[in-house]
């Protein structure tokens, strides 16, 4: 795992020349996500002026046309940015497009062929944003037409299939074209700074690793919130629900940075040995232990972001039993964490947007003064919005009149503590696949051994009807998911 930064972080290295082809092209992801990231990286001079970004889809457009589409989708999916017309358009010069249908075996992939036919040696990647489903097809298509370079590097976007089953099976056809150290499956979680963070928090801080297992911690909390329903992706989310969209891939990657053995370096095989060792040691959840270490929500009808919410039934207009909450008490059967309960919790419709990881560590076995419940020490990681790091502590409020307590955060702000503009997830993790860097890329048997512990709750859910618990848009699921913790002793951290 490369580092993009030189000493302050105002000073990024530049990559080798690429060629960047964009499956999907005209779709949101590359224009709310891949574009805007790459035009900073071409800011930053990341990117040399040698390099080409082609985009690909069925739309009939010229190189201006869609030139302009992007120019204006970036304005209105980053209305804070601040984008020079002129330094706009020399990255604009660089971007190209082919109107294909990349899944057809009959299409004519001449247009592609011609743009890359001066390519050299330059490093080539294809980036699949597109529908899982058709990942095979395109990457047969992509070697039919015989522009797979020596290099070439292809990537994938999450979820990688609905089930283990499908998840090989897309694993299968891709690995017939490109080997496994040329293939990038991302998950964008991956790519934020405080995430890559907990990598150097954890081993590179003798104040933690000391105290990171069940000697000193009491419990681990993962949340994932998003205040927004599904909206008009909800006949895709139906197919899909909570567990399959957030769990197998963001909150177990969040589970296994924090869960994980120091590795030996960082080179992206020891990451990714030391992660995947994580995920066959979770416990499987049974039809038995389905009810009480897992909770299913939905949202209702209720207040969210000032307006009324309609119902998850409302926006897809029919009944479903689909969740659009999950929660999950998780236990590592190993030597670090046994005994030490990991809760995970994610949704639609939540009070706000926010993602954190919450470890809360053991109470003190003696309290020296006696002003009520003692709050306990908690590390408070914040990956969105507003990332940073937060210790809390007792300690004595200042003043005469005795010895009063209070709770405060030690605070590491990103914001207020790093003034320079630093890269976000996908700016990072595309420069990531020019260089080659894997580790932050989840590897195939990462992606199948998630599946098989997702695969047993799905038929634990499917054979013992585990209910699926209505909860108020605008709130923080339904009251069974309070109560997860409440039967321990415990409850969900909800800030200070």
């Amino acid at each position: 795992m490369q580092n993009d930064n030189i000493n302050s972080g105002s000073h990024f290295v530049p990559v080798e020349p690429f060629d960047l082809i964009v499956f999907g092209a005209a779709g949101d992801l590359s224009l709310r996500k891949l574009i805007p990231s790459l035009f900073h990286r071409w800011m930053d001079g990341q990117i040399p002026a040698t390099s080409k970004i082609i985009g690909v889809s069925r739309s009939e457009l010229s190189h201006k046309e869609f030139r302009a589409i992007a120019f204006s989708s970036f304005k209105n999916f980053h209305p804070s940015a601040e984008i020079d017309e002129t330094d706009w358009s020399k990255f604009a010069d660089h971007i190209y497009y082919v109107t294909l249908d990349a899944v057809s075996d009959g299409a004519d992939w001449s247009g592609l062929s011609e743009l890359l036919a001066d390519s050299g040696d330059k490093q080539r990647v294809f980036y699949l944003a597109l529908a899982p489903s058709l990942y095979g097809a395109v990457s047969a298509n992509i070697k039919r037409a015989e522009l797979k370079n020596d290099g070439a590097r292809i990537v994938l976007e999450k979820p990688i299939g609905k089930d283990l089953g499908s998840a090989r099976a897309i694993n299968n056809a891709v690995c017939a074209v490109f080997d496994e150290d040329a293939i990038y499956r991302i998950d964008h979680y991956l790519g934020k700074e405080t995430v890559q963070n907990l990598i150097v928090l954890r081993f590179m801080n003798s104040l933690f690793e000391p105290v990171w297992n069940a000697n000193s911690i009491d419990h681990v909390e993962i949340t994932v919130a998003e205040s927004i329903g599904a909206g008009n992706r909800a006949s895709y989310y139906d197919t899909s629900g909570a567990l399959r969209d957030m769990v197998q891939n963001h909150l177990l990657q969040l589970l296994c940075l924090v869960a994980m053995e120091p590795p030996l370096d960082l080179n992206s095989d020891t990451l990714r040995d030391e992660k995947i060792k994580v995920l066959r040691a979770l416990r499987a959840i049974t039809t038995q232990t389905a009810r009480s270490t897992t909770v299913r929500g939905q949202y209702g009808k209720g207040a969210s972001g000032g307006a009324v919410a309609d119902s998850y039934a409302e926006e897809l207009g029919r009944a479903s039993d689909t969740e659009t909450f999950v929660a999950i008490k998780a236990y590592i059967d190993n030597w670090r964490w046994k005994g030490v309960p990991f809760y995970l919790r994610t949704g639609k419709r939540m009070t706000s947007r926010y993602s954190e990881i919450v470890v809360q560590f053991k109470e003190v076995a003696h309290a020296l003064v006696k002003d009520g419940p003692l709050q306990p020490t908690r590390m408070v990681i914040r990956l969105q919005p507003d990332e940073g790091v937060k210790l809390l502590l007792v300690t004595k409020d200042p003043g005469p009149g005795g010895m009063r307590l209070r709770y405060v955060p030690l605070n590491l702000s990103y914001a207020e503590h790093f003034e320079a503009r630093y890269p976000d997830a996908y700016e990072r993790l595309l420069m990531a696949v020019v260089r080659g860097d894997l580790g932050l890329f989840m590897r195939r048997d990462e992606v199948e051994e998630a599946w098989r512990w997702v695969d047993g709750i799905l038929d634990a859910w499917k054979e013992d009807a585990t209910p699926v618990h209505s909860y108020a848009a605008g709130t923080d699921g339904p009251a069974q998911a309070a109560m997860l913790l409440d039967r321990d002793g415990r409850e969900w951290f909800d800030g200070v």
